[in-house]
């Protein structure tokens, strides 16, 4: 049996690994267009930052480590055609232009997503950059480690943006963001939760413009200044942050369904329309528990177990994927914030009969330091009570009260029953009756 999977990254390495441990005998091949291989991107602001400086914290494995496990792992070769009737693929040699044909009895295609440039004049001016790739990181943390680049744009407040924002602030930089939409993060959370990060935000002395948008950079050869519908703004570097796009032009022609974007639709054992053809991870789509529907959530956790389904599935197993809930979280500034299951705006767009709570309450009793203030909000059926979503903003442990959420979602636990559930207590990490608890018990 060979098996052909296009990308290395996290669900592609995923699946090979786990293929290749299950099949030893089988002949697994993967195309890799970039050098660096098992790459986790969601470390970019942390190392642009200087919370740490070595790149290689970021890679998983090496190249030569997967190849000894007898994967056939070729960087530098890209997949430019797919030819599905054949089951063949012709792949280019990056290094030496050279173009071959290959032939797979399986397909796997994990080609991730690229970051989407807006129509922005200019853009090719020096020190502007995406920040999702390896080679992006070390661009960007060259950029802003100079002394000379004090004033930073950050374009896009999702989560890239906001997480460039916290590792630009730590380096002492004059910080802009420019986000073209009324809220930031607005596929993520509600507007009562991003009130009250868009707070945190300017309490650092961040220039957030809101229902902004970047028309033009300019300068002789590298940036100097942003200009938008509203004015201009000083700048010594870009960072694009406006989001990502399936990379899947390479097959838009072998009759594959895809979602508008070019999100490659997989069933629950992560097989595409075409037999024998299987994706995951960001170019692919992964099915939301709570709605039921093919989704776009381009996050590594999804990628990573996907992955490892799609892997034992190549081997022959017949195993599904539970589904996602999308679960998110992100540090903005000095708060924490998490998502899970579906949000008030998504359930209206659903036309389901729900409710919704959002209270703010403490984390912590008020004679031990560190009480602050939390926010919670569930969203839930209006008739059975069950929770179908919630989100928590708080200075403390607001994403691992979003963990219990996530597993009241899919446990398909009630309001009443969060109300009561048993939660650990003591004085510096809860109060006697915890904010889950009292978010449950006031959502009626």
């Amino acid at each position: 049996m060979r098996v052909i999977i296009i990308g290395a990254v996290a669900a592609g390495m995923s699946a090979a690994a786990k293929l290749k441990r299950i099949k030893p005998d089988y002949e697994v091949v993967v195309y890799e267009k970039g050098e660096v291989v098992s790459f986790g991107a969601c470390g970019l602001p942390y190392f642009v930052g200087g919370f740490f400086d070595d790149p290689n914290n970021m890679i998983a494995r090496s190249p030569e480590k997967f190849r000894e496990t007898g994967i056939d792992l070729n960087i530098h070769h890209e997949v430019v055609k797919v030819d599905a009737i054949n089951k063949k693929v012709i792949v280019k040699n990056l290094e030496t232009g050279v173009e071959f044909e290959d032939s797979y009895d399986k397909l796997m295609v994990a080609t991730g997503a690229y970051s989407v440039i807006p129509p922005i004049k200019n853009v090719q001016l020096e020190n502007v950059s995406t920040l999702k790739s390896m080679a992006d990181g070390i661009k960007v943390k060259e950029l802003l480690n100079k002394e000379e680049n004090k004033d930073i744009v950050i374009i896009g407040a999702g989560f890239i943006g906001l997480e460039a924002v916290e590792a630009a602030k730590k380096l002492g930089k004059n910080v802009t963001v420019i986000q073209s939409t009324s809220r930031i993060l607005e596929n993520v959370f509600d507007k009562e939760m991003t009130d009250v990060l868009e707070e945190e935000i300017r309490k650092h002395n961040v220039d957030l413009r809101l229902e902004e948008l970047a028309a033009e950079f300019v300068g002789q050869t590298k940036v100097e200044k942003v200009i938008t519908n509203k004015g201009e703004i000083k700048a010594d570097v870009v960072i694009i942050a406006t989001g990502v796009r399936p990379a899947t032009d390479f097959i838009k022609d072998t009759g594959i369904d895809m979602l508008p974007n070019g999100a490659i639709i997989v069933d629950e054992y992560g097989q595409t329309s075409i037999e024998d053809i299987y994706a995951a991870g960001d170019c692919a789509t992964i099915k939301n528990i709570v709605s039921g529907q093919d989704s776009y959530v381009p996050l590594a956790t999804g990628a990573n177990k996907l992955g490892r389904i799609v892997g034992e599935n190549l081997a022959g197993a017949n195993n599904k994927f539970q589904g996602s809930l999308g679960s998110s979280c992100i540090k903005v500034m000095d708060m924490e914030a998490g998502s899970t299951g579906i949000t008030e705006v998504q359930a209206q767009k659903l036309g389901l009969d729900f409710k919704v709570k959002f209270i703010s309450d403490f984390n912590q009793t008020n004679y031990y330091p560190g009480r602050n203030k939390i926010y919670v909000k569930l969203v839930y059926d209006a008739k059975t009570k069950v929770i179908l979503g919630g989100q928590v903003v708080g200075f403390k442990d607001a994403v691992q009260r979003t963990n219990v959420i996530a597993t009241a979602v899919f446990a398909k636990l009630t309001t009443n029953q969060l109300g009561m559930l048993d939660l650990c207590y003591a004085p510096p990490f809860a109060r006697t009756w915890d904010v889950l608890n009292v978010a449950g018990n006031v959502a009626k």
